[in-house]
């Protein structure tokens, strides 16, 4: 029996998954959540097996939430729900622990072939999503300026958070996020104080 949380701000959608899944052998959905906080509550006293969650949230979003329920449950296979098809947002994901990553105008049919795919340890990419994208020597290029810490500040930063609430969230010093804010700087090409904030807003790391 797969055991499935669902996260989505949208409770219509919501609806609509519930509705599909209702009578599917196999399923059963152990609660839902309109927040990233919520879901980590549900995930703390369900103990789902697949979680369903979509990526921008209030409180809490799906990137961070899919990063702390890996590191406590590894065993809980998170499957991305969500509107964006940037490859940032497929990676920074996947670089959280997602197993797979679907998009919201997919059918009800595919969600529920996703939940299976990902429930068996398998991933699942959704369809009309251009996977090549991902092995371009131009996404490399780009990409590999960048260390994967350096990208996580990054999204952080995006998301307006100050270097102290950087620090405090991923647990490293002050002085720490600042030099990887002066190294990315440098890195990029970028000058003036907010030029990386808006790079990284151009680059949609928030989402």
């Amino acid at each position: 029996m797969i055991r499935l949380a669902i996260a989505e701000d949208h409770q219509s959608l919501i609806d609509g998954i519930q509705l599909l899944l209702e009578y599917e052998d196999g399923i059963s959905i152990v609660g839902t959540a309109n927040d990233g906080v919520a879901l980590m509550e549900i995930v703390e006293r369900k103990q789902p097996n697949v979680v369903l969650t979509d990526i921008r949230m209030p409180k809490m979003d799906g990137i961070e939430a899919t990063r702390k329920i890996k590191k406590k449950y590894p065993n809980i296979h998170v499957l991305a729900f969500t509107m964006f098809e940037q490859i940032e947002a497929i990676q920074q994901m996947m670089q959280a622990g997602a197993s797979g990553y679907i998009l919201k105008n997919a059918s009800l049919k595919e969600v529920h072939h996703a939940i299976l795919t990902v429930s068996k340890g398998e991933t699942y990419i959704d369809g009309n999503i251009n996977t090549n994208v991902l092995n371009s020597k131009s996404y490399i290029k780009t990409k590999g300026v960048l260390t994967k810490r350096q990208i996580e500040i990054l999204g952080l930063i995006a998301q307006g958070k100050t270097s102290r609430e950087i620090a405090d969230l991923l647990f490293i010093g002050v002085y720490t996020v600042d030099t990887h804010r002066k190294n990315m700087a440098r890195i990029l090409g970028l000058q003036g104080k907010g030029e990386l904030l808006r790079y990284a807003l151009e680059k949609k790391y928030k989402f």
